[in-house]
């Protein structure tokens, strides 16, 4: 009887397991496939850790057998990263260019330079890399070139150029110069459609004479040009290439390149294969318009894309999936009709190749400005789709901790401007699943390449947080796995990070952390010029430095297991950093007005170089800039003028100590002397990487022999910072400079939008002045910004909310639900505000209540400062067809064909919704100072689970509108 029972139990017990496992597969496997489901890793058992920083834009890397990251910076320097000495070393340095010069001989910094590195794929066997890069002198082109790397040196004459691709350079931008090989060793090179996208942020077609450099038809859509492209070559080993099977267009089809793989692309960056299937993945950065347009077209989108196959991917024509703009005439500024997917045709007087281009593939993730509704999990804000890598588990057998067999088949991509890195998952025949964020809790900074290295460790190369300058954030970051026990968590901090002597420290641990719960034992190291200073065994110590120099704090934590982890601080000892203020003396501190006056003011001192109080600083030397900032900016523009102004400033004390000194009684600026000119001196040492150290040296020791008989005086008295300040001076004489954009420290300046300019953008004004520094400590930095925001603000960004709701699809829709929802605005400055709009709608499709909006001070219940009157229901779809219907009865001839009325794609508001709405306002009483504001959304006879109505956008007026609904200001 008891074995009996045994067997029934065993049976049962059998049957259960049987059960189990058929409905854990019928659970998460397709109908007809098992699969195989694989546990999502805790976040905690990645690990960030910082290699290297303070990188002078860093554009692409390469990680050798060895564990050595090479990587490239785009003002020419290549640079190797050894993981055992944990050093940065300069390997060569690449002469090129980065500038443009207008017709008009405006030079400015663009992004051009040192854009791409790749290996061979028989690296260990040739030693060959590839450099992709813009090369200097008076023929605009970019050229691919291969050099044979021996050891830690780059053998300068070993030099092959491949290809070389002309460019125009009259005006910035888009420049790719992502690499990779595939399986057969077929070397993709991407390329940007090197055209500007200034004069408008929707399609540039602009076909008038001498307007090719703002026509993207010359490159990006035309057959017969290396612009705008994925090219797929096979190079040989004389330094030629053949052509692969499979490109886009036939060898020998006439008006067109062979090498062309893919083409219509903007600004495609960071390639990578797939091993598996061979299919390639980047990003492509795309157009700046935040609107959809009736007579231009979409929006502006960036793309995550796939091409399985060679095609077009419709660039300047098409946009996301396959979303159409219009043909436009800029002679007449009037609209044709749009451009056709199935047959695109480029008729562009600057196309030299075919007029009907291959049918158009659609992208195969794209998202805009604001929220997305095909892919809501890339949110929203500025944008700048980079891509990465896709993992496969076979590509790392015997590797040291590969990453979990989760990722497997698994896209990882990265946009530079949102910080965030996600997961994408496909099925087998690669079509999208799903997406997730990776390390959510982590925010990277400017990731500009990524891309897995033998060990199994995700490489991440931050370009850091400005535009055309080094970045102390400028870094290479790894990510490693952890299946076992997890490294500590190190967070490193200090109270300050530079001061005069003697300088206290206080050094923090605070934040640092084991996953697994182990005790931690903490170590403190502090080194000057790689020698040993002081060293601590606690989490918390304080450190004082008599004595000057750049000073390296690293923290060390060890777990009982023996795992440790650490982070490097850098404290700069004898140089008090510089105290900048910048205050907004008239006019609001939070918004600008158009056409508003608003008066500033800046202040600045230094500790040891004096302050401009007492003309120890002079105004020159410090950098003042006030620029608008369209929503959907170009950062690149923005930069430009604010490295012009700082470069110029910089200069300035250089030339104050040049003025003050004796080098001009045998020196001029541009005529020889007794010794040669200034600029002479600049030409000759302009591309050496070593000059300004170099003629700092001959400043204060002076010599002869370089320039003839005459000796050139010593100057001992010379600190080595100033020197260098003055030498800095003459070799920026090497070159015309553009006129440094920068305003006076004391003054009003009228916030006007510019012409052509969007109305959805900001200002900013920025301060910033850098010290002389020491012999023994650089020169410190210091900046103030102050951003004016523009006062037509989303309700989506409020600080606070209560009963609110966010739909994206079919178009935006921020929903308030239920009386007393709200919204709440912190620090607002309310001087010169004298009411509230709301554009807002109640609609019966979404049994909408309807109500008011009460504006009140500190809280939901706070000082009732203003409301609104009752907006009423109305039905919008009716309202729509009505304006349909009136705008068709009463429709000119030789008008712009008007795009579709229908709702724009991807959750934005439209143009119709936008006229639907109604603009109701609450006038305020005049209000000075910074308040939180909250906007509450009343309707007593309303359900709480009833919407009140939508709300498109909230204006801060300084004005009062006699068009709009509003109700009698609170008194």
């Amino acid at each position: 009887m008891a074995k009996q029972m045994y067997s029934i139990k065993t049976l049962l017990y059998g049957l259960g397991l049987l059960l189990l496992v058929v409905g854990f597969w019928s659970f998460t496997s397709k109908p007809g496939k098992i699969q195989v489901s694989q546990e999502k890793p805790e976040e905690n058992r990645f690990t960030k850790t910082i290699l290297a920083e303070k990188l002078d834009e860093p554009m692409e890397f390469i990680i050798l057998e060895t564990g050595k990251i090479m990587f490239v910076e785009r003002k020419g320097n290549l640079k190797m990263y050894n993981p055992e000495t944990r050093q940065v070393k300069t390997i060569a340095s690449i002469p090129v260019n980065t500038k443009y010069t207008s017709k008009e001989g405006r030079v400015t910094e663009g992004e051009d330079g040192l854009l791409g590195i790749v290996q061979d794929p028989n690296f260990t066997q040739n030693h060959w890399i590839y450099l992709y890069y813009s090369l200097p002198g008076s023929e605009a082109k970019n050229i691919l070139t291969r050099y044979e790397l021996r050891g830690e040196e780059l053998v300068m004459d070993s030099k092959k150029v491949l290809l070389e691709i002309p460019t125009q350079r009259e005006q910035c931008c888009h420049t790719g110069g992502g690499m990779v090989f595939d399986a057969k060793g077929n070397l993709y090179l991407s390329t940007g459609d090197n055209t500007s996208p200034r004069a408008t942020g929707f399609d540039p077609i602009d076909e008038r004479p001498e307007r090719g450099p703002w026509d993207a038809q010359k490159s990006s859509g035309n057959t017969n040009d290396l612009r705008g492209k994925i090219i797929r070559i096979h190079p040989e080993a004389d330094g030629s290439y053949t052509i692969p099977e499979g490109n886009l267009f036939p060898k020998g089809t006439a008006k067109t390149r062979p090498e062309i793989y893919t083409m219509g692309h903007r600004n495609p960056w960071r390639l990578s294969i797939d091993s598996k299937t061979g299919y390639i993945y980047w990003g492509e950065v795309g157009p700046d318009a935040s609107q959809d347009s009736l007579h231009r077209g979409p929006r502006g989108h960036d793309e995550f894309n796939q091409a399985r196959k060679a095609g077009n991917f419709g660039w300047p024509h098409f946009i996301g999936d396959n979303k159409a703009y219009i043909d436009f005439d800029f002679a007449t500024n009037t609209s044709k009709a749009p451009f056709d997917p199935a047959k695109p045709e480029n008729n562009s007087p600057n196309n030299t190749g075919l007029t009907q281009l291959p049918p158009v593939q659609k992208a195969f993730i794209w998202y805009p400005y604001g929220a997305s509704s095909e892919f809501p999990m890339l949110g929203s804000g500025g944008r700048s789709a980079t891509g990465g890598p896709v993992f496969r588990k076979a590509d790392f057998v015997g590797a040291k901790r590969p990453f979990p067999d989760y990722y497997e088949g698994k896209w990882f991509i990265v946009d530079f401007m949102r910080g965030w890195i996600m997961v994408v998952t496909m099925d087998e025949q690669g079509n999208y699943q799903s997406m997730e964020r990776f390390m959510p809790n982590e925010k990277f900074s400017s990731a500009i390449d990524m891309k897995f290295g033998p060990d199994g460790d995700l490489y991440i190369l931050e370009y850091g947080s400005a535009w055309f300058q080094g970045n102390d954030n400028a870094r290479i970051v790894r990510i490693d796995y952890n299946a076992g026990n997890r490294k500590p968590i190190v967070q490193a901090s200090l109270d300050k990070k530079a001061g005069s002597l003697p300088l206290k420290i206080q050094l923090s641990s605070k934040g640092t952390k084991d996953y697994d719960r182990d005790a931690l034992t903490y170590k403190w190291e502090i080194t000057s010029n790689k020698k040993a200073f002081k060293t601590f065994a606690e989490p918390n110590p304080t450190v004082t430095f008599d004595k000057p120099g750049v000073y390296m704090a690293t923290l060390t934590v060890t777990d009982t297991k023996g795992e440790t982890n650490s982070q490097t601080l850098e404290i700069k000892a004898g140089n008090e950093p510089p105290v900048v203020n910048l205050t907004i003396t008239k006019g609001n501190k939070t918004f600008f007005f158009p056409n508003q006056n608003i008066g500033y003011t800046v202040t600045v001192s230094d500790k040891e170089d004096g302050s401009l109080s007492n003309s120890k600083i002079t105004p020159a030397q410090v950098s003042m800039s006030i620029d608008y900032t369209p929503e959907g900016f170009d950062q690149v523009e923005i930069a430009m003028g604010h490295r012009s102004a700082d470069e110029s400033a910089g200069l300035a004390t250089g030339q104050k100590l040049m003025d003050a000194s004796d080098c001009k009684s045998c020196h001029t600026v541009d005529k020889k002397s007794v010794g040669p000119s200034f600029k002479q001196i600049a030409l000759k040492y302009k591309n050496e990487a070593s000059s300004t150290d170099y003629l700092a040296k001959k400043i204060i020791s002076g010599g002869a022999g370089v320039w003839g008989e005459v000796a050139m005086s010593a100057h001992p008295q010379l600190s080595v910072a100033d020197a260098t300040e003055m030498a800095k001076y003459i070799l920026s004489l090497s070159e015309e400079k553009q006129v440094a954009k920068k305003l006076p420290l004391k003054g009003n300046y009228v916030t006007a939008i510019p012409a052509g300019e969007s109305d959805k953008g900001n200002y900013l004004l920025r301060a910033a002045y850098t010290d002389k520094g020491t012999s023994n400590v650089p020169g410190i930095t210091t900046e103030k910004v102050i951003l004016l925001r523009n006062p037509a603000v989303q309700p989506e960004t409020a600080d606070t909310a209560k009963g609110t709701q966010l739909n994206t699809t079919p178009t935006k829709s921020f929903q308030l639900i239920g009386s007393g929802s709200y919204v709440g605005f912190r620090k607002v400055d309310l001087t010169d505000v004298k009411a509230i709009e709301f554009l807002a709608v109640a609609s019966s499709r979404n049994e909408a209540a309807g109500g008011m909006v009460e504006v009140r001070l500190g809280s939901p219940t706070g000082k009732l400062l203003g409301q609104t009157p009752v907006i009423e229901v109305t039905d919008p779809i009716r309202a729509m067809q009505n304006a349909q219907a009136s705008a068709a009865t009463t429709a000119k001839p030789n008008t712009p064909t008007p795009a579709s009325t229908a709702p724009p794609a991807g959750g934005g508001i439209s143009a119709m919704m936008r006229r639907l709405a109604k603009n109701l306002q609450a006038p305020i009483p005049a209000t000075t100072g910074i308040h939180d504001v909250y906007f509450v959304f009343t309707n007593d006879k309303a359900r709480k689970d009833q919407v009140i109505m939508q709300v498109v956008e909230i204006r801060f007026a300084n004005n009062t509108d006699t068009n709009s609904a509003s109700a009698p200001a609170v008194k």
